[in-house]
């Protein structure tokens, strides 16, 4: 048998040319081609796929932390959270008055940082022309709910044909908070302070920190269980679920901005947005329950420390937040934490700031780097109040049908993990 070498086959195709010259040719051109064999096939393989696009609806009326929550664990299961909000209309036929019309419920959807898309006037039940619209139109895979159930009037699954389809995936209730919960500690505080009850800073905060439920009279002598204040239990790890991660770079313009952010509102979220538009980086501090109480007074705050803490860290235009921030900004504080400027609007719960001694804004205003914006919304913690007490026995009523259900959602709840 003939054993033919490299450079006798070259010679043979080629019997005129330089074999090694040749042989280099025919090896480059080898090469060559696999390099756009690969290039092609790394194109191929690292093509992005579809994104998984994920819904999730709500009235998100009395926006808190819990919705926040429920719309960053929607978000972790696709690429891309599609949010529906319901219209007023619909949440005055299935529930009662929403407390915020649709335009502020809205802007609050819209400035979560785990939202990427928002449709209004969503529907309260997912009917099949919504699901397929949903489907075709927003291209969305799943439609997520949490594991309290939702039941329209009738008594039926709100989200009975997205499971019945296949495309419906469930997250964990956060617990601890509710609007309903919510719209209570308001009317509680309300019914307190008309009936004359005198509550010191701390006892008050400590049953709206700890939960205390408390015996109110139901009119006809018979005490009845009052709202419970709070279920809410704070840890490390959701301060760190709900936190950027990342702190300014070494040439930032931190901007600095400090308040209450007492019952979050979409008036919060605009003035924020608007002092973020100013710097690289927003620095949010968030006033104690006793600084809060010793200003506005021993009813206040509603939400404890760690419950406004989140709700503020979970606004896109939020960097980074201090929890219990001192009142008065000092050199040192400025110093610390770097601060471009100060900043504050022309719409707050206390705006007689400059009649007080100190000044909490003397250090910075001396330094010329503190300034007021007009705020974009004329919306205040004590507005979002005036609204409950206005229609106090429509809510009421409300809270009422709620409690019911919320209290066996907690008597028959199982562990769920996130």
């Amino acid at each position: 048998m003939e054993v033919l070498s490299v450079s006798n086959l070259l010679s043979d195709l080629f019997p005129s040319s330089d074999p090694n010259i040749v042989g280099t040719c025919i090896i480059g051109a080898v090469v060559l081609l696999f390099f756009v064999f690969f290039s092609l096939w790394r194109g191929l393989s690292g093509r992005r796929r579809k994104p998984v696009r994920v819904y999730m609806d709500g009235c998100f009326d009395m926006m808190h932390y819990g919705h926040c929550n429920a719309l960053r664990q929607a978000r972790a299961l696709g690429d891309e959270l599609v949010v529906g909000v319901v219209s007023d209309e619909e949440i005055i036929a299935n529930k009662g008055p929403p407390v915020s019309p649709l335009y502020e419920r809205m802007l609050m959807v819209a400035a979560v940082k785990w939202v990427d898309e928002v449709i209004s006037d969503a529907p309260y039940a997912i009917n099949e022309e919504f699901m397929k619209k949903l489907f075709t139109e927003y291209n969305i895979d799943y439609i997520i709910h949490g594991d309290d159930s939702c039941l329209l009037p009738d008594g039926t699954d709100a989200y009975a044909l997205a499971k019945k389809a296949g495309r419906y995936k469930q997250i964990k209730r956060t617990e601890g908070v509710s609007s309903t919960d919510i719209v209570g500690r308001m009317l509680l505080c309300v019914r307190e302070r008309s009936t004359g009850d005198k509550h010191d800073h701390t006892s008050l905060q400590r049953q709206f920190s700890h939960g205390h439920g408390q015996k109110l009279d139901g009119g006809s002598g018979s005490p009845r269980s009052g709202t419970r204040i709070s279920r809410f239990m704070p840890t490390s790890r959701r301060i760190v679920q709900f936190s950027n991660g990342k702190g300014p770079g070494s040439e930032s313009r931190i901007i600095y901005i400090d308040g209450a952010f007492d019952l979050f509102h979409a008036g919060h979220v605009e003035i924020l947005r608007v002092a973020r538009g100013l710097g690289d980086f927003l620095l949010v501090g968030i006033y104690s329950d006793q600084t809060v109480s010793s200003v506005q007074g021993a009813h206040r705050p509603i939400m404890n420390l760690h419950e406004r803490s989140l709700s503020v860290l979970a606004c896109r235009y939020v960097d980074e937040v201090i929890i219990g921030a001192p009142h008065e900004v000092s050199k040192d504080m400025i110093t610390t934490f770097n601060i471009s400027l100060v900043v504050h609007g022309t719409i707050a719960e206390n705006m007689g700031f400059m009649k007080e001694q100190p000044n909490p804004y003397r250090v910075p205003m001396d330094m010329g780097i503190c300034k007021q914006l007009e705020s974009p919304l004329n919306i205040t913690t004590s507005a979002i109040i005036r609204r409950i007490v206005a229609n106090h026995e429509a809510y009421q009523k409300r809270n009422e049908m709620k409690e019911a259900s919320e209290r066996k959602y907690y008597e028959n709840r199982t562990y769920i993990s996130e």
